[in-house]
């Protein structure tokens, strides 16, 4: 099922203003996109022991579904923010998992299909820890990163979403990559 951006947006502003069966109009709309933003997640992951993308997708819904006070702008804020909250599910997923080694085994709260190897784990976490320390420098930034590695979204989409320019996006993003990178290394080398 296709729609137009425009669609897509009229669609989230009637949401936005409590009306239930626009979520239901919205929902098969926007599904296949959020299904292949679960995918770039998802991508490296060993076989057999990643994260179902259906399951992923699943979890974000509810969770958007819940968050109340949210402005939609338009479609790319949309996919913006369900890409972050997918990021949002993985790595309490992967803290989740880091307890349950720490406290001997405990049952994980999410469904049990929900699996995802150690390794892939602690990249995640060290991953959030490095954004979140972006943020605290250069709040831009990091969404540009989350936008752009986690959302898919292309530097255009991106500059719609924080009202700059797309050379503004791709030259933040030059920089948030390096910080990260030199960020993600140093963790690299201290955990050897």
């Amino acid at each position: 099922m296709t729609a137009s951006p425009n669609d897509i947006t009229r669609l989230l502003a009637l949401w936005q203003h409590g009306d239930g069966p626009a979520l239901e109009a919205l929902v098969p709309l926007v599904y296949q996109e959020l299904h292949r933003l679960a995918g770039v997640y998802m991508r490296g992951e060993r076989p057999g022991h990643s994260l179902q993308t259906t399951a992923l997708v699943n979890e974000a819904y509810l969770r958007l579904r819940k968050a109340d006070g949210i402005r939609w702008q338009n479609r790319a804020h949309f996919y913006a923010v369900a890409a972050r909250t997918m990021r949002r599910v993985l790595v309490d997923f992967a803290r989740a998992r880091r307890q349950q080694k720490r406290d001997g085994g405990q049952q994980v709260d999410l469904d049990e299909v929900l699996t995802i190897s150690a390794d892939r784990s602690a990249d995640f976490v060290a991953l959030d820890d490095a954004l979140r320390a972006l943020a605290t420098l250069d709040r831009r930034q990091s969404e540009i990163v989350e936008l752009r590695f986690f959302g898919g979204l292309t530097d255009a989409e991106i500059a719609e979403v924080l009202h700059v320019s797309p050379r503004t996006v791709s030259r933040e993003w030059s920089a948030a990559r390096a910080w990260l990178l030199r960020e993600l290394s140093r963790d690299v080398a201290r955990d050897a």
